[in-house]
């Protein structure tokens, strides 16, 4: 396939963000808000992990050199912190924005170097009432925040107010990136297809060694070919790292691609995703290795992609997102039923199986979560202005906690069900060391979702009939 044309960051989305926080923070009694970006991180000795910024700073910012902090007041100002040009340095680690251009490129009204950031941060801090910064992200962050109200406080006989508040800025953070705009859209629609096009080739790749014979291929080699892929069409690479898991791999639900053969006759399962612009895309897909499933392999994944559709069917405005999950459970448990994975002497029925999480030793995780910046983004998964209520709490008990989050149009969430079947007492052999899952990524439209990783096929003849097993 030809290249994609890359997609350009907006850059008018960071100042609009900025100005949006400003107005949360107005409407929840103002103050002034501290957000310092990701530290880089050593992989060994003198040699650094790619560095990746802060999500949330990147959010706000659109900067990505490291050692850098955004300070926004209520009062409407917005200051940058960041490192100093360096020519010796910049030869070494690459060109620096710098204090002085920062206002001009990224829409700051001013901008100091870091190296000043104990001196300049307590006098941006003083005259506001309330101090807002991530709890529990940055580690130190607090220690750093206590010296700099110790630095205001000393202050007060000259007039400077110290603020009396510490609030959350991820409690206004989070809400604001959990439903995402049109921009963002755009950009996790792109990371959506290079991640469905990267499993394609993967798929296309599996079935062309089995072809070959030869010597096996082994889960690596298909990495390598995702990894390919992400690149080739402008992905900073995984969104986390890929997961390839041949044969009864695929039943370790973070199994790290390894070095396990592909042998024909079982199955690949392979969750990965690309980063492009700072969003993730999230995918799962469950294939043959050779491109032909099996009876049993095909009877499971039927199961698996039957419980997909009732999920995504119930991805709507209004709805819950435990709904989804709910909807997904009852075909799965019905599934494990039908099969005799679950007995119905031992067990009873449809609903007694899922009463009682007799279906947990098959299907043990949720049927999606939250998807953007971050894989596993922020925002929470309960209706915070709603009640306490007795439910389910998954594991055959029951719990009092607020109900599941009202789905709304911009949330996009992952849809994942799966099935999977290690060796035990009662359990038919001709399932044993089958794992299937099936994830795509959907965002919530105001009449329904869409719907963003398609271009990867999940309906088994297709993916047969791209594998060359059969005609679709």
């Amino acid at each position: 396939m030809s290249l994609l044309p890359p997609l350009a960051a907006d850059p008018e989305a960071p100042r609009q963000r900025r100005a949006r926080l400003i107005e949360a923070l107005r409407a929840a009694g103002g103050g002034v808000a501290v957000l310092p970006t990701a530290p880089e991180r050593v992989r060994n000795r003198d040699t650094h992990h790619p560095y990746r910024p802060d999500s949330h700073f990147h959010y706000l910012t659109g900067f990505d050199e490291p050692e850098a902090w955004l300070v926004l007041s209520s009062h409407g100002r917005s200051t940058l912190l960041c490192r100093p040009r360096h020519a010796e340095r910049e030869i070494w680690d690459g060109y620096r924005l710098g204090p002085e251009a920062a206002p001009g490129a990224l829409g700051v009204d001013a901008a100091h170097s870091v190296e000043d950031l104990d001196r300049v941060m307590p006098e941006l801090i003083g005259g506001h009432g309330a101090l807002w910064f991530p709890f529990g992200v940055h580690e130190g962050l607090g220690a750093q925040v206590e010296r700099w109200l110790a630095t205001v406080r000393g202050r007060e006989r000259q007039g400077v107010q110290c603020p009396a508040q510490l609030r959350d800025l991820c409690s206004v953070l989070d809400e604001m990136r959990l439903v995402k705009d049109a921009h963002e859209l755009q950009l996790m629609r792109r990371a959506g297809t290079i991640s469905a096009l990267a499993h394609v080739r993967a798929m296309e790749q599996s079935a062309r060694w089995a072809r070959e014979g030869g010597e096996p291929r082994r889960e690596y080699h298909l990495e390598a070919e995702l990894l390919h892929e992400f690149r080739r069409h402008g992905a900073t690479g995984p969104a986390y790292p890929s997961i390839v898991a041949a044969g009864a791999n695929a039943c370790v639900l973070h199994y790290p691609a390894g070095n396990a053969p592909l042998k024909a006759g079982e199955l690949c399962l392979i969750d990965a995703g690309c980063e492009y612009l700072g969003y993730a895309g999230d995918i799962t897909r469950t294939f043959p290795v050779n491109g032909r499933f099996t009876a049993a392999q095909r009877e499971l994944y039927e199961i698996v992609l039957a419980a997909q559709a009732a999920a995504i069917e119930a991805m709507r405005p209004g709805a819950r997102l435990r709904d989804a999950h709910d909807a997904a459970l009852r075909v799965l448990c019905q599934g494990l039923l039908d099969t005799g994975l679950l007995s119905r002497d031992r067990h009873g029925d449809l609903d007694e199986v899922i009463g009682t999480a007799a279906y947990r030793p098959f299907y043990m995780h949720g049927t999606g979560h939250w998807l953007g910046r971050d894989v596993h983004d922020v925002g929470s998964y309960l209706q915070e202005d709603e009640a306490p209520i007795e439910q389910p709490d998954g594991l055959g008990g029951r719990v009092v906690k607020k109900p599941s989050r009202i789905l709304q149009p911009g949330m996009v969430a992952t849809v994942e069900p799966g099935l999977y079947v290690r060796p035990g007492e009662g359990v038919p052999e001709r399932y044993w060391h089958i794992g299937i899952r099936i994830e795509d990524d959907a965002v919530i439209t105001p009449f329904g979702c869409e719907l963003l990783t398609r271009d990867a096929p999940v309906d088994p003849d297709e993916i047969e009939a791209l594998m060359g097993g059969r005609s679709a």
